[in-house]
């Protein structure tokens, strides 16, 4: 398929999660959205509530980050949270210990407690390059279970990496047309976004989103 600059632009999450960021960095990030045209910004929930002027650009924010060792009412603690303070979006980590385990339905649950503490959107971080193709699939169908909004590879904190077009085709095979599918981790040029929207990517979580949209040709065609 083809995509265009603009196009991949308004699936993009600009995301500033590093530990050390400060609330001039969330204002120039803002900025850089509005610029870029991207879909959102996705900041921790510190950051929250964003007082520069946002335009169209939604808010998103993470909770359980990035480990997913919270308790469940930790997690929706955070949702509610942030929530309030103007979250449009979630991207919630699941606790992957659980389903390592075998314990798909704990996972579910802890989804379910976060969906009930927030009516924005919900994405489900189930990092993807820790699991095996079975696990993958039993946390897919957990996200749906539980009513989430989106599956998401990756928090791009955990040592085993981050997106891969196999684990995006993976989870559009499970969920795709139900959930969306965020790709997001290593994601650095505008030939592997491309390459995640062909697998089945709906949206992305990048924190260099400028150097990824440069890269897109003229005639935008991957």
């Amino acid at each position: 398929m083809s995509i265009s600059r603009d196009d991949l632009a308004k699936l993009i999450d600009h995301t500033l999660l590093k530990t050390d960021a400060t609330r001039a960095q969330v204002s120039a990030l803002v900025a850089e959205a509005r610029e870029l045209g991207t879909y959102s910004i996705c900041v921790s929930p510190s950051m929250l509530p964003i007082t520069d002027e946002l335009g169209d650009v939604k808010v998103a924010t993470v909770c359980g980050f990035p480990s997913g060792n919270h308790s469940a009412a930790i997690k929706a603690a955070e949702a509610r949270e942030a929530t309030a303070n103007g979250a449009d979006e979630v991207d919630m980590v699941i606790n992957i210990g659980l389903l390592k385990e075998g314990r798909a339905d704990a996972v579910e649950e802890e989804i379910r407690a976060v969906r009930e503490a927030t009516g924005g959107l919900l994405k489900v971080i189930i990092e993807s390059a820790a699991l095996t193709d079975d696990e993958i699939v039993a946390a897919c169908r957990a996200a749906e279970a539980a009513g989430a909004d989106y599956v998401k590879t990756s928090t791009g904190f955990h040592a085993a990496g981050g997106a891969s077009v196999h684990a995006v085709e993976l989870m559009a095979r499970t969920v795709g047309g139900r959930l969306g599918i965020k790709a997001s981790g290593g994601i650095r040029d505008f030939e592997t976004a491309a390459a995640m929207v062909d697998a089945g990517a709906t949206r992305f979580g990048l924190s260099g989103s400028r150097a990824v949209l440069d890269g897109a040709t003229a005639e935008g065609d991957y």
